[in-house]
């Protein structure tokens, strides 16, 4: 017995000897590499131990996320919002005890003002109805508030864009396919697509990469593309075009782009051919004349005296040659990859460009002809609810139904890395992503969140929440009072349809 023992002893002892040997050696190459190397001062100056401080930096990020941060600390988003989004998709409980946890007093802090007689169940109206693009052959009319926004196939995988197409025809939204063309996910799905166009017109370009008629035209066959986007800008990068690393062009992805398998993909920073109002009108007009469909363009807005030009051109074309809605998105960043100096520092957050824009279209006499779409950091439904006081006629959510995917802000959205299958085109990780499961998420965010906004307009007396005005909104001032939004931006007309609800017979 006593020699099995022994060989059993003598194994582990070379075993120990052998793996300690190993680390030792590992050490003193790590030792030698880093005080030989000339390119970080830290692990020349202090090898091995040095090399600590990149990991831990890793961790920081990980342990600031769900160890230290307070609930409303974080960025570019909070627990407390993120929690709102992960209890809404799994259409558990929304209500909390105790009090908030929100602090009413910084500036530019927003609330609603309650009405003495709110709106009862009974007298609750449906979401109304909204008609785009009434001079169109084939005008969309829907009563969806609360959307998808453009998020394309490459940056999001297969099983992610399954689940949101399935997702948005459950709850009744639309998905915007993103600029990456149109994939055969977003139409197996069944949900009402706009179709966008990026300045790499991928997926409707020829072999020049110049916008294609005839691929306009194949796109507009599919019934459940209901409209076109032209993209000018997005929040994430405003004045530089998509970026879409080479690791994440498939096969599949470079087919439905028209673009080479494996090489980064990079939009230019605009169209070529869009240099003036005048070239975004007849972009409009021919894309519209093509396809029949209703059709606009997203932009970011920075400089704003070319409004003013744009309008007066339309004015001077005839009201039918508007763009038939306009999508503005919020400087406040987004779900694409950026260069930090254009997400952090350019273009102008939504709270600012929100109002601008919805007061512009009223000075010109377009407040009905067009229709405002807006996006960015409206994830929850205090949000939502202030950007149709301020006059839009819908909302998209990217990163908030990315949340209902179960996104967990890893911040891996750049990288082919996202461990919650979302962005990454590795089989392994998009295991994790059951389509089929993550759908029925997708919808229950997207009608949870109209029926809370539907409370705060019942709350504030108003019957359904596109009846909410500027009148229903507080702002925190720096004098630390709050003012009615109507008071720093004057309330505009009521939509027409709105109106004619309540003209006598």
């Amino acid at each position: 017995m006593e020699g099995p023992v022994m060989l059993v002893l003598q194994l582990l002892t070379y075993l120990f000897i052998f793996v300690v040997g190993t680390i030792l050696l590992a050490v003193l190459a790590m030792y030698i590499i880093d005080v030989s190397q000339t390119t970080h001062a830290v692990r020349r100056n202090y090898p091995v131990v040095g090399r600590f401080r990149s990991l831990f930096e890793r961790l920081g990020e990980f342990f600031r996320q769900y160890f230290f941060a307070m609930d409303r600390e974080e960025l570019p988003f909070n627990r407390a919002e993120r929690s709102w989004v992960y209890r809404a998709a799994k259409n558990v409980s929304n209500t909390s005890a105790f009090g908030s946890t929100r602090d009413l007093r910084p500036v530019g802090t927003i609330y609603f003002v309650n009405c003495p007689f709110p709106t009862l169940e009974l007298d609750a109206a449906p979401t109304q109805s909204v008609t785009i693009g009434p001079y169109c052959k084939t005008p969309f009319v829907t009563d969806s508030l609360f959307n998808i926004s453009a998020m394309s196939y490459g940056s999001l995988s297969r099983p992610a864009v399954l689940a949101l197409s399935n997702g948005a025809r459950m709850a009744g939204c639309w998905m915007n396919t993103g600029e990456g063309g149109l994939s055969p996910f977003h139409l197996e799905g069944g949900a009402d697509l706009v179709f966008q166009i990026g300045t790499a017109k991928y997926g409707v370009r020829d072999e020049h990469g110049a916008l294609s008629d005839a691929k306009l035209t194949e796109v507009a066959g599919h019934e459940r593309v209901r409209m076109f986007e032209i993209k000018m800008s997005q929040g994430a990068k405003p004045g530089k075009g998509g970026i879409l690393p080479g690791g994440k062009v498939t096969p599949e992805i470079a087919a439905i782009r028209g673009i080479p398998v494996g090489e980064a993909s990079i939009s230019p920073n605009r169209h070529p051919d869009i240099d003036s109002v005048d070239d975004l009108l007849n972009m409009v007009a021919r894309v519209r004349d093509v396809t029949g469909k209703p059709v606009g363009f997203k932009a970011v807005l920075g400089a704003y005296g070319w409004l003013d030009k744009f309008f007066t051109a339309v004015r001077a074309r005839g009201i039918e040659s508007a763009p038939d809605f306009i999508t503005l998105d919020s400087a406040d960043g987004g779900t694409g990859a950026a260069p930090m100096s254009l997400m952090d520092n350019m273009g102008i957050p939504l709270r600012e460009s929100l109002p601008m824009l919805v007061d512009k279209l009223c000075e010109y006499g377009l407040r009905e002809r067009v229709k405002v779409i807006c996006s960015g950091k409206l994830i929850t439904p205090t949000e939502v609810a202030w950007a149709l006081c301020m006059g839009a006629d819908f909302v998209n959510s990217a990163r908030g139904f990315m949340f209902a995917l179960g996104c967990i802000q890893a911040l891996k959205c750049n990288k082919n890395t996202c461990p919650t299958g979302i962005t990454t085109h590795d089989p392994k990780l998009q295991r994790g992503l059951v389509p089929e499961d993550k759908a029925v998420r997708v919808m229950h965010y997207a009608q949870n969140m109209v029926h809370e906004v539907g409370v705060i307009a019942h709350s504030c007396g108003a019957s359904e929440p596109r009846r909410l005005r500027r009148y229903h909104a507080r702002i925190v001032t720096d004098n630390g009072r709050s003012v009615a939004m109507n008071e720093l931006y004057p309330d505009v007309p009521p939509r027409a349809e709105l109106m004619a609800e309540t003209r006598p017979a």
